[in-house]
């Protein structure tokens, strides 16, 4: 399934149906009077954060959500029928944002979150509610409240507790895959992954969601590259694992490019909790990895040393990223029941 993360919308709540004007005439009733219904009441247009879907793709096959008038009032004091809702079934993590693009409407975050788009309108009153004790026979009606129309966006941010960043070709993939039941692509030329990918990663009896995203250039933030599209997936993590490539020549330059691109996105990404690793040190011999360590410990304090392809100190990289996360949002381990001897 393709993944997509930004899609925009048209909405239209039901305009409302106008009231009815009638008159009851009957054979051998004297006094029939004014009978006319109202109007059935617009639909309504609503948002919902439904379980099993993490991506935007449905919204690229249609953009249209139309709800249903409400019907006209009619005679013999019969209302009309109101209109249907409709409801728009997004991923948890799912953003709305007004046409500019940046007012946030709403921020769905958990199962079975609502929110109302678009009210649909009342539907008017027949000349039935008209009728008083001087005016006995009411002419007139109302129509129904006018439907309402909005060009909306819907923006995912994905649910994580830790997110992967480093430049392209960091190890970022690998020690996804290494840690995790996620299997991303994986090449060494640089941008292999091209859309976030999720996992979720278990240590000591307890498991959280991990995610990684496309690798940050220099200049992202300005447009290089395709990672900055995707630095909102990692905006909800409590964690930041930073990953730099220990085959790198410039291990302090990299990290500090990154730390760049975080403070010009804005916001909190910046502030967030970071740990620092470097990668690849399968690749390094012991007096390259001190080198390399305490070139870049000079600028980003303590460093932890691993490998995704050999699993040297993954352990510890997943206890240290543990600890940054709130407890609340560690899940158990669920025990797998080894299968017995069969017997007949």
């Amino acid at each position: 399934m393709k993944f997509l993360d930004l899609a925009r919308v048209t909405i239209r709540s039901g305009g409302g149906g106008s009231g009815c004007v009638s008159f009851r005439r009957e054979k051998y009733i004297e006094y029939g009077g004014p009978d006319g219904g109202d109007g059935g009441r617009g639909g309504d247009v609503w948002a919902e954060a439904v379980e099993g879907l993490n991506t935007l793709i449905d919204f690229r096959y249609q953009q249209h959500f139309f709800a249903k008038n409400g019907q006209p009032g009619m005679g013999k004091q019969r209302s009309g029928k109101d209109g249907d809702d409709i409801v728009l079934r997004v991923p948890v993590g799912t953003e709305i944002l007004d046409e500019d693009e940046e007012t946030v409407i709403a921020d769905l975050t958990t199962v079975g979150d609502r929110v109302l788009l678009a009210k649909g309108g009342n539907g008017g009153f027949g000349n039935l509610h008209f009728k008083t004790s001087t005016n006995q026979a009411p002419r007139r009606s109302n129509p129904g409240q006018p439907q309402i129309e909005r060009e909306l966006w819907l923006r995912l941010k994905l649910i994580a507790d830790a997110g992967l960043l480093g430049l392209p070709n960091a190890g970022k993939s690998t020690f996804l895959a290494a840690t995790s039941n996620a299997r991303p692509k994986i090449a060494d030329y640089p941008f292999t992954t091209l859309h976030p990918n999720l996992g979720v990663v278990g240590v000591d009896d307890v498991e959280f969601v991990m995610a990684d995203i496309p690798g940050l250039i220099e200049g992202a933030h300005e447009g290089r590259g395709i990672g900055d599209r995707f630095l909102g997936h990692v905006e909800r993590c409590s964690v930041l694992l930073h990953l730099i490539d220990g085959t790198s020549e410039t291990v302090a330059d990299d990290y500090t490019t990154i730390i760049n691109e975080l403070e010009a996105y804005g916001g909190e990404l910046a502030q967030k909790p970071r740990i620092t690793a470097l990668n690849k040190i399968d690749a390094l011999d012991d007096d390259e990895r001190e080198e390399r360590r305490a070139e870049l410990e000079a600028v980003a304090g303590p460093v932890l040393m691993m490998s995704g392809v050999s699993r040297e100190g993954l352990i510890d990289v997943l206890r240290a990223v543990r600890g940054q996360i709130d407890a609340n949002r560690l899940r158990q381990k669920e025990a797998v029941e080894e299968p017995g001897p069969w017997r007949p």
